[in-house]
C-alpha cells in the first residue's frame, strides 16, 4: 500500500510540474487575442522550431503507437516509422511552402483557395472532423486506458479510466489553445522518449540481448503475404499513407503552420523526422518482441505488462505520468484540430462569420468528448488496434489525398468534380476492403490505397471534362515561391 501511495505521489508531482512549466511559458502571451482563430488555433504564429518538433512528435507518439505497434510483437511494424520520415520530409519541402504561401489556418483552406470554392473546404473539413471523432480520438483514449490497466493491474474498468483521460484532456484543450498544447507536448515529449528508451534497455537486459527462440517471422523486415505489412506494400500504398497523414492531416500540420515563418516550421518538421528515424523505431517494436519471448502472444496488452514487470517500482509513477501525458497530448491535439476544422471550415461559412471562438470551442469539445466515450467499447473488440486504425484510415486518406493532388497539380478543375471523386473513393475503398461487401477484393488493404487514390484522380479529371465541361490545365509546379 505504501508503494502505491509513493507511485501516486510521484505521478501527481510530475504531472503538476509539467503543468506549471507550461503555464509559466504561456502566461500573458496574447490571451486577449484568444477570441481570434489565429491565436487559439495557431498559437498566434509564435511556435519556435523546438515546440513544432516536440508537438508533432508527441501528438503522433501516444499509446495507440506504443501499445498498438508493440502489440503486434514483431519487427515488421518498424516500417511505419521509417516511411514516416519520408512523409515528414515531403511535408517540409512540398506542403509547408504552399500552406504558408496561402496563409492557411486549416489545411482545407488551401482547397478553398485552389478550387475557388468554399463548399469543398467544408466537405473535406467535415471528413477530417469525422475521422478525428470516430477513429482517432476513441482509439487513443482506449489504448491509454488499456495500458494503465495492464501496467498497474488495477481493478478499474477501461471505461472508467477512459472517462478520466477524456475529461482532463478536454479541459486542457479548451482552456489552453494550441500554444499550451504545443508547449506541454514538448516538455512531455522529453519525458516520454526518455522513459520509452529506458524500457527498451530494460527489455534487452531482461533477455540478456538474446533473441533466440523468437520465431523468424517476428524478427524479419521482409513481410510475407499474410503479414501485417507484406514487403510489396512498401512500393504501393505505404508512401501515400504517409503523405496523407503528415502532409494534409490537420492534427499534424496545424503544429507546423503555427511557426512565425516557413523556415522555422521546416526546421521543426525536419527535427521531428530525425527523432522519428533515430529514436522511435526501437521504442515501438523492441518491447513487443521481447514480451513475446517472455510471455508469448498477448497482443495489445504486451507493452503495459512488460513495463509493469520490468520498471523499478520507484519509477512507475514517473512512467505513468509520461504515458498520461502522451495520451492527453494526442487527445487534446485531436480535439483542438477538430474544433478548428468545425469553427473555421463549417461554422464560419454557414452559420456565423465571426462567432465567439471560446464559447463555440467549448460546445464542440463537450460533444466530441461524449462521443469518444461512447465509442471506446467498440475499440475494445479489435484484435489489433494499430491494424484496425490503418485499415479505417483508408476510407478517408486516399480520397482526401486525391483532392489535394488534383488541386495542387491542376488548374480549372470544378470543385463539384473533386467532391464527387472523394465520395466515390470512400465507397470504392470501403467496398474493396471490408469482407462483408459484395465488392470485396482479397488484396492487402495497403495495396488498395493507390488503387483508390488514382481512381479518384481519374474520376475528378473525367468528371471535370465530360460532366462540367471544364478544360483542365497543368499547374506547372506544386509549391509556389513564398
Amino acid at each position: 500500500m505504501t508503494d502505491n501511495y509513493i507511485q501516486l505521489s510521484i505521478f501527481v508531482l510530475v504531472s503538476a510540474l509539467i503543468g506549471l512549466l507550461t503555464y509559466l511559458k504561456c502566461r500573458g502571451q496574447n490571451r486577449h487575442l484568444h477570441s481570434q482563430n489565429k491565436e487559439f488555433f495557431l498559437a498566434g504564429g509564435g511556435l519556435t522550431w523546438i515546440f513544432v518538433a516536440g508537438s508533432i512528435t508527441l501528438t503522433n507518439l501516444s499509446t495507440d503507437q506504443l501499445v498498438g505497434m508493440n502489440g503486434n510483437q514483431m519487427m515488421l511494424l518498424v516500417w511505419w516509422e521509417l516511411a514516416a520520415v519520408v512523409g515528414l520530409i515531403i511535408l517540409a519541402k512540398v506542403f509547408l511552402p504552399v500552406y504558408y504561401r496561402y496563409k492557411c489556418t486549416t489545411t482545407t483552406e488551401l482547397l478553398e483557395k485552389r478550387y475557388n470554392n468554399i463548399h469543398i473546404r467544408a466537405v473535406i473539413g467535415g471528413l477530417f472532423f469525422l475521422g478525428n471523432a470516430f477513429i482517432y480520438m476513441p482509439a487513443v483514449i482506449y489504448s491509454g486506458a488499456l495500458f494503465m490497466q495492464s501496467m498497474f493491474k488495477i481493478d478499474l474498468s477501461i471505461q472508467f479510466i477512459s472517462v478520466i483521460f477524456a475529461v482532463i484532456g478536454a479541459l486542457y484543450a479548451f482552456f489552453g489553445g494550441l500554444r499550451a498544447v504545443a508547449v506541454s507536448d514538448t516538455y512531455n515529449g522529453v519525458l516520454v522518449l526518455g522513459m520509452a528508451i529506458l524500457i527498451v534497455i530494460l527489455a534487452l537486459f531482461a533477455i540478456d540481448f538474446d533473441f533466440s527462440g523468437i520465431p523468424a517471422e517476428r524478427l524479419t523486415l521482409i513481410g510475407g503475404p499474410d503479414s501485417p505489412i507484406p514487403w510489396t506494400t512498401l512500393f504501393t500504398g505505404m508512401l501515400f499513407i504517409q503523405i496523407y497523414y503528415w502532409g494534409t492531416n490537420q492534427t499534424i500540420t496545424q503544429r507546423a503552420m503555427a511557426a512565425p515563418n516557413v523556415k522555422e516550421a521546416q526546421k521543426g518538421v525536419l527535427v521531428a523526422a530525425a527523432i522519428r528515424l533515430l529514436i522511435v523505431p526501437a521504442i515501438v517494436v523492441i518491447p513487443g518482441i521481447v514480451s513475446y519471448k517472455l510471455y508469448g502472444q498477448i497482443g495489445d496488452a504486451a507493452y503495459g505488462r512488460i513495463v509493469g514487470d520490468l520498471m523499478p517500482g520507484w519509477l512507475t509513477g514517473i512512467f505513468a505520468a509520461a504515458i498520461a501525458a502522451a495520451v492527453l497530448s494526442t487527445y487534446n491535439s485531436l480535439l483542438n484540430s477538430a474544433t478548428a476544422l468545425y469553427v473555421c471550415d463549417i461554422h464560419e461559412a454557414y452559420v456565423k462569420k465571426n462567432p465567439n471562438v471560446i464559447k463555440l470551442s467549448g460546445i464542440v469539445t463537450v460533444l466530441l468528448t461524449s462521443l469518444t466515450l461512447v465509442l471506446v467499447p467498440v475499440y475494445q473488440q479489435a484484435e489489433s488496434i494499430i491494424n484496425l486504425l490503418q485499415q479505417l484510415n483508408g476510407l478517408l486518406s486516399m480520397p482526401i489525398l486525391s483532392i489535394f493532388v488534383v488541386g495542387l497539380l491542376f488548374k480549372n478543375v470544378d470543385a463539384r468534380a473533386a467532391i464527387t471523386a472523394v465520395i466515390f473513393g470512400v465507397f470504392l475503398y470501403g467496398g474493396m476492403t471490408f469482407s462483408f461487401s459484395p465488392f470485396f477484393v482479397s488484396w492487402h488493404y495497403i495495396h488498395l490505397m493507390p488503387v483508390t487514390l488514382f481512381s479518384c484522380i481519374a474520376v475528378a479529371l473525367l468528371m471535370n471534362k465530360f460532366v462540367f465541361k471544364q478544360q483542365t490545365q497543368w499547374a506547372g509546379r506544386i509549391a509556389p515561391e513564398v
